[in-house]
């Protein structure tokens, strides 16, 4: 009897874990879907700005109002998809948008002063790109040396249970695989 209910509770509460864990994840997505619809009203609220001027005002503007939604955007799938891949992506993304913005900025300038100010603002997409990709090797080198570590450990405590014999030993080694 005591199985049973002790079978029951253990059933309950994985069904309980698994509920919280689907609903988080749908209340993630909601979020998700939340922010990408805000990020496009945003947008054509800004398009409808840049509406009244005219020349590279208006390419200012509206370079300006794509970043910003690019921003908002690829800021919300990073949280939302919570990988190393994802975050890298959104930098790069809005390292990109921002690029543009910048060289729409520059547009209105003349002869050496443009060229400089295009050649800062390449400076700054190159330094932010190759800082995300930076992190984001930082972090696959982390995850493989967890990786390494959790197996070493592991070899570890397998080669302790070689001392043992009989169920000590299966019970040993049941216990280093669960780690």
């Amino acid at each position: 009897m005591k199985i049973i209910l002790a079978g029951l509770v253990l059933g309950t509460a994985t069904l309980g874990f698994a509920a919280a864990s689907v609903a988080a994840s749908n209340e993630a997505k909601t979020a998700y879907k939340a922010a990408a619809d805000n990020a496009d009203a945003q947008y054509k609220t800004a398009l409808a700005k840049c509406g009244s001027l005219n020349g590279n005002g208006k390419d200012v503007c509206v370079a300006e109002a794509k970043a910003d939604r690019t921003r908002a955007k690829s800021e919300a799938e990073a949280q939302y998809r919570n990988t190393a891949r994802a975050r890298s992506k959104a930098r790069i993304d809005i390292a990109n948008a921002d690029y543009a913005a910048a060289k729409a900025r520059c547009g209105n300038r003349a002869r050496n002063d443009k060229n400089v100010c295009i050649k800062e603002a390449q400076a700054a997409k190159v330094t932010a790109v190759a800082n995300a990709k930076a992190d984001k090797k930082i972090s696959d080198v982390r995850a493989d040396a967890r990786e390494d570590k959790h197996d070493a450990a592991q070899k570890v405590a397998l080669e302790k249970c070689d001392a043992l014999s009989g169920a000590g030993k299966d019970k040993c080694v049941a216990a280093a695989k669960a780690k």
